[in-house]
């Protein structure tokens, strides 16, 4: 029906936003990060730190919100009972937060705006457990939409910098 339409097309839209966060700048970073240390010990403790222990609760965040997301499918007009609505906003939480935790180790700066996103969502299991799950999801993707716009604006030149050097050094000299 138009309720388990709806809530996959959101579901979607939440995995389009968790692509988006790590994909736009993290990942650039990281990458860039990884290259510029020094050969040996220094660049074996990033990738360690940084592609294994700190992708394990990005990759747990998100198998627990496909958890929530399966719930939502099934129940769309109900509330979420406490564990699948922990599953879907601690999922996303968990997700941010290793971001968090990811920039930190790769570029040594802090992420008050996951921080604070991870902060609301984790809120919103109170309520979770007591509106539609339809509309929790609608409410965790538009927290991700919202951190997504600020970030588009508030980092425009650094993406833009960024970008610039990444396809200098991929294209060489002209």
């Amino acid at each position: 029906d138009a309720g388990i339409v709806t809530a996959a097309v959101i579901g979607i839209a939440i995995a389009a936003a968790l692509w988006w966060l790590y994909f736009d700048i993290v990942a650039l970073v990281a990458e860039r990060r990884l290259s510029d240390a020094a050969p040996g010990a220094e660049r074996n403790a990033i990738a360690r730190d940084s592609f294994s222990y700190l992708h394990l609760p990005m990759i747990a965040g998100i198998v627990l919100l496909a958890l929530g997301i399966k719930k939502v499918l099934g129940h769309v007009g109900d509330p979420l009972h406490a564990v699948p609505a922990t599953a879907l906003l601690g999922g996303t939480a968990l997700y941010l937060l290793a971001h968090v935790a990811f920039r930190w180790r790769n570029v040594h700066r802090f992420s008050t705006q996951r921080l604070v996103c991870a902060a609301v969502l984790l809120a919103l299991i109170a309520a979770a457990v007591e509106i539609p799950a339809l509309v929790t999801l609608a409410i965790a993707a538009g927290v991700l939409a919202a951190l997504i716009a600020y970030e588009t604006v508030h980092f425009a030149e650094l993406r833009e910098r960024l970008r610039h050097q990444l396809d200098a050094l991929t294209t060489g000299p002209k």
